[in-house]
């Protein structure tokens, strides 16, 4: 096996570094490579920040590993390799009547990926977490022997992998439960919410199986909180999907593209064209699920200086005054682009290290620059003080102790991984940057 020297970066496109990265295509290279030189693995590289980033290192590319190893049609239980996209598993498996339990907001998230950072979508609230259906998990440890990891044959090691950012190991296939899928078809419903406090109650009411919103971070004064709720339910029509050609942003957008007017006009725009009594439609799984994804390489929109996304989950008893203040600073600041999202989080989470609580989770993103960047060190500030935390999968601007503070778990997770890598073979420029595996 070859190791090439190659740029990683995170999908915000600010965090990055230089690594020699190996791509294995088959279990057996990937069992020379731990032999000889263990090294974090990473997947499609969806994570924003500098998760899979590992400077003046090494790295294992997982995603040529990504055959289906086998698929029991009376349960819905699929084992794959670790590189097998949700794409791919959706693609095959909802014809024939199953899909995933949880998908991100991506469908070219890995396997491997979705358990590293146990994510969740947009049935959190009914479903948990995307680590609340993994069954069993094959781990090649710093050690380079193999091992089957249930929660019933060593629960801790099970615990720190299901959202441990790959510190316990590579990820090299999983067993994972499937849920029924009646059709490719699902309906969505959607509303208008007039201010953050209508917007949460709307969330909080909610009986849908599937439930996200759309924010307005532009909308200020009585606006403020402004978005559409999307509710959605699987039909059960038999018919097929219309295949939509994705595009491609072929360069990087020119700063203007996403100035403070344009982005204004667009929510503006986005909010009116849903009926004030709302409308029903019907959607392809994927336009539902991924609805980026048929926009290639849309992160170039913001240029190339790239961008940051803060994601933080705020528990129910100071959710409402936080996200006020925190919407009210991003509006005053006009640097909030159309992408935002605002959703109801239940209590499901599979590991110490797993970003869900039972709340709410507001998402945006910001065109990297040095006022956005102090706009996103106050939001951080803000969720730590609100006993909230910020997703790793997402983070390119916290510090280690606001990390520390988030996450309660930590400590317990740290003794688990530094069992299973004492050397310190999977860090990564994350782990670095917020001291995850350093002593209090």
């Amino acid at each position: 096996m070859r190791w090439k020297t190659a740029e990683l970066t995170g999908w915000g496109r600010v965090l990055s570094g230089k690594a020699e990265l190996a791509r294995p295509e088959k279990p057996a290279a990937l069992s020379v490579i731990f032999t000889d030189t263990p090294a974090p693995a990473i997947g499609a590289q969806r994570s924003y920040g500098d998760a899979a980033v590992n400077s003046d290192g090494r790295a294992i590319d997982m995603t040529r590993l990504d055959r289906f190893i086998g698929f029991d049609a009376d349960t819905g239980i699929l084992h794959a390799e670790a590189g097998c996209s949700i794409t791919d598993m959706l693609d095959t498996f909802a014809p024939k009547g199953w899909m995933p339990a949880v998908m991100p907001g991506t469908g070219f998230a890995t396997l491997g990926g979705c358990i590293a950072h146990d994510v969740h979508g947009k049935n959190h609230h009914k479903a948990g977490t995307f680590g609340q259906h993994v069954l069993e998990i094959e781990l090649a440890g710093a050690d380079g022997k193999t091992t089957t990891v249930t929660s019933q044959s060593d629960p801790a090691l099970f615990k720190a992998t299901i959202g441990g950012l790959g510190q316990t190991g590579a990820i090299l296939s999983a067993k994972i439960q499937m849920i029924p899928c009646s059709s490719r078809l699902i309906q969505v419903d959607e509303r208008r919410a007039a201010n953050l406090a209508e917007f949460m109650e709307m969330l909080k009411s909610s009986t849908a199986t599937y439930c996200v919103g759309w924010i307005d971070g532009t909308a200020n004064g009585q606006n403020l909180g402004r978005g559409i709720m999307e509710e959605a339910e699987l039909t059960s029509s038999n018919m097929a999907p219309k295949l939509r050609k994705p595009r491609k942003v072929p360069f990087n957008a020119p700063p203007f593209a996403l100035s403070p007017p344009t982005v204004r006009l667009f929510n503006r725009m986005y909010f009116n064209r849903i009926p004030k009594q709302g409308r029903g439609v019907l959607r392809s799984l994927k336009d539902f699920f991924f609805p980026l994804d048929k926009i290639h390489d849309w992160n170039k929109l913001y240029g190339k200086r790239g961008f940051h996304q803060f994601q933080c989950v705020l528990p129910d008893e100071t959710a409402e005054r936080t996200l006020r203040d925190m919407l009210r600073l991003i509006a005053d600041a006009g640097l909030a682009s159309p992408l935002a999202v605002l959703k109801r989080t239940g209590p499901g989470r599979a590991g110490s290290l797993s970003f869900p609580m039972e709340g709410f989770t507001l998402a945006l993103d910001f065109p990297n620059s040095e006022k956005s960047r102090a706009l996103v060190a106050q939001l951080n500030t803000l969720a730590a003080e609100a006993g909230g935390r910020i997703y790793f999968a997402k983070d390119s601007l916290a510090t280690a102790a606001q990390a520390r503070l988030m996450y309660p778990e930590l400590s317990e997770w740290q003794k688990t991984v530094e069992a299973a890598d004492p050397e310190g073979a999977f860090k990564t420029d994350l782990i670095r940057r917020l001291k995850l595996r350093d002593p209090a």
